[in-house]
């Protein structure tokens, strides 16, 4: 399973970005796919999941109403659409898939495959 993220960059408070990651070697419909970042210094956490039936998101307090998560199942891909970003909002963010039947989509070990990592950098 290959998990490929891009979209990152370097852009100013207030601007927007969209985070694409690719999922192959795995059913991509199947699983939940979750967005986690790591700011330098401290631990990764969760942004965002959407469950396996697409019925379902998860977004952490901080940005709820400014990000969305969605999946294109015949492209396998899933997207982080960030607006009004915030210096608080740089990290480097991942993307994951979640193992078969996982029930703790909110934590790193609800998850089997991570991607490489893309950096975010918002600038004041």
């Amino acid at each position: 399973v290959q998990l490929v993220e891009s979209g990152g960059g370097l852009v100013q408070a207030g601007g927007s970005l969209r985070l694409s990651c690719v999922a192959s070697g795995r059913t991509f419909s199947r699983y939940a796919m979750g967005w986690f970042r790591q700011a330098p210094g401290k631990e990764r956490e969760i942004v965002t999941f959407i469950t396996w039936t697409g019925g379902n998101t998860f977004y952490q307090e901080s940005v709820k109403g400014r990000f969305t998560i969605s999946r294109d199942i015949a492209k396998s891909t899933v997207y982080l659409q960030m607006n009004s970003l915030k210096v608080e909002d740089t990290a480097v963010y991942y993307c994951a898939s979640a193992a078969t039947f996982s029930k703790m989509l909110t934590q790193l070990r609800g998850y089997d495959y991570w991607g490489q990592g893309t950096q975010v950098t918002v600038s004041s």
